[in-house]
């Protein structure tokens, strides 16, 4: 464990400590937060097929932060793009993945938050190669390099050579693999796990389907699939399924909406901005527009 005296800007061994609200967020985005360690497997190293997503794709969410004591507060943005540029890692073609978070406003008194996470993803396969992260939230700051070899099923971080199961994703490429899900016979109950590396540990998300359902957003209104991620009740989730994640109901897959319920109020990650999609926004109902002159008429 890493030593919390001097600086207090940690580079080494992760310290343990609670996630701090935007932490929470941005993780929560990631589908990371609070994961329950379960029985991991490994993945055999396949193609997969992927209509979801392509090169110049970016998404952008607003972050926000709900209670009765100080009602709906803009706490951030998050991001995710896939680069134009198609590079080659351990001679392979990848998609070049990056994922920030970053707080905004009042916000930045009191816990300033500046994340960046890249991941290099076979293209034909969907399993990084390379990830980097770097964390600054508050106080803390967080550097990580890691080389993933999936063929022999090891990694090498920053601090650690161990091995893992075939077809573990990082962070970034986890959010992207769920994406590409065939979940066209899904019924509700139905779980689908990702195994993941996170801080030199190997977990599972499980992910569960919990049926369709139309979304209001600022952006307008879509066709949606709901699922909760399983995460650990303590001290900050109140119940093991406290998050909903809402994914576009067309090939895209896009995560639409994502609400979480916190001991104090909820957080919220809403998409505000899109563009470079692999498909048609076939899921849009109405836009924003179409919905403010459906009221001036009634």
């Amino acid at each position: 464990m890493g030593d919390r005296t001097g600086t207090r800007k940690y580079r080494g061994d992760r310290p343990s400590r609670p996630y701090g609200l935007i932490s929470l967020l941005i993780y929560s985005f990631l589908f990371t937060s609070h994961l329950l360690p379960l029985t991991v497997f490994s993945q055999e190293l396949t193609p997969i097929r992927n209509e979801a997503f392509t090169h110049g794709e970016y998404l952008e969410y607003s972050v926000y932060y709900d209670s009765y004591i100080t009602g709906k507060v803009t706490a951030g943005i998050a991001t995710a793009e896939v680069k134009f540029e198609s590079k080659e890692v351990n001679g392979r073609q990848t998609y070049h993945l990056i994922g920030t978070g970053k707080t905004k406003g009042a916000f930045n008194l009191f816990f300033k938050v500046e994340d960046r996470f890249e991941s290099f993803v076979d293209r034909e396969l969907l399993v990084p190669w390379k990830f980097i992260r770097r964390t600054k939230e508050g106080d803390y700051e967080y550097d990580d390099d890691v080389k993933f070899n999936q063929f022999t099923g090891s990694y090498s971080s920053t601090r650690k050579n161990k091995s893992m199961p075939k077809g573990t994703q990082d962070l970034i490429s986890a959010l992207y693999i769920a994406r590409t899900y065939d979940i066209s016979n899904a019924q509700p109950g139905d779980d689908f796990p990702i195994t993941f590396l996170l801080d030199d540990s190997i977990y599972v998300s499980v992910i569960r389907y919990m049926g369709s359902e139309d979304v209001i957003v600022e952006l307008g209104t879509f066709r949606c699939l709901r699922f909760q991620p399983l995460v650990v009740a303590g001290n900050i989730f109140s119940q093991p399924y406290p998050m909903d994640v809402w994914i576009t109901d067309d090939k895209n897959h896009i995560p639409l909406l994502i609400k979480s319920a916190v001991i104090i109020g909820s957080v919220k990650l809403e998409l505000s901005e899109y563009k470079g999609l692999a498909n048609p926004f076939t899921s849009m109902i109405a836009p924003k527009e179409k919905e403010k002159s459906r009221k001036k008429k009634k």
